[in-house]
């Protein structure tokens, strides 16, 4: 018993340890106006996500989180920052009443929500009864793999997994193009523009040089 509850206390602590980290990177993101720093603490914070899903035994959201959230999303953000500028203007403190209330009470809708989730190993509850059970059942003698997850998501849902993977792909590769990179991207065309103008634009004439005293 006192093994159980040491292990509940220490599973709890992580728990802690990751919302902690995701709670002080979210007042970061928050607060800074540095584009690139703002996208690489999101990416941080997708990786944190990820590693958070892994401690509650949601292994399929967490490599959905790594690939999309700290990959792909990463990748789009650092691109599309080349079409703007590096920092962020400031705000002004009543335009952000707006964004703020609506956190609020999407986080207290979602809180409300939680009331009518199953207890915590309820052998009634709909994750352990109908297909669920089943998979639990047939997962060992159909593919060998102990991780329930993984055969669901690559054999029983395979093509369904496959359909999602290639429409982020396709959104991914959408974007990409629409951004474009190196020579070809809008920014590269914006900076040639900028320099052209700089070189064709006429100097202001400067003035004689006299032998007066000013004084």
């Amino acid at each position: 018993m006192h093994g159980t509850l040491a292990g509940d206390i220490g599973i709890a602590l992580v728990n802690v340890f990751f919302l902690a980290v995701l709670f002080a990177a979210a007042i970061a993101i928050a607060r800074m106006r540095s584009l690139f720093a703002i996208v690489m603490l999101a990416g941080i914070y997708s990786l944190v996500s990820a590693a958070w899903y892994v401690a509650v035994d949601a292994v399929d959201v967490a490599f959905t989180e790594a690939a999309v959230g700290a990959g792909m999303s990463t990748a789009v953000l650092l691109g599309a920052m080349l079409l703007t500028s590096r920092t962020a203007k400031p705000e002004k403190l009543f335009s952000r009443v707006g964004p703020m209330l609506v956190c609020v009470m999407t986080g207290a809708a979602l809180i409300y929500a939680t009331v009518d989730l199953p207890g915590l190993g309820d052998p009634n509850s709909p994750v352990n009864s109908g297909v669920g059970y089943t998979y639990l059942q047939i997962n060992w003698h159909d593919t060998g793999i102990p991780n329930v997850v993984t055969p669901v998501l690559g054999s029983y849902r395979g093509f369904d997994t496959l359909g999602e993977t290639t429409v982020v792909f396709a959104a991914g590769l959408a974007v990409a193009l629409l951004l474009g990179f190196g020579e070809r991207s809008l920014a590269e065309m914006i900076r040639k523009e900028d320099r052209t103008s700089l070189r064709q634009k006429p100097k202001a004439p400067e003035a004689p040089a006299t032998d007066e005293d000013p004084a």
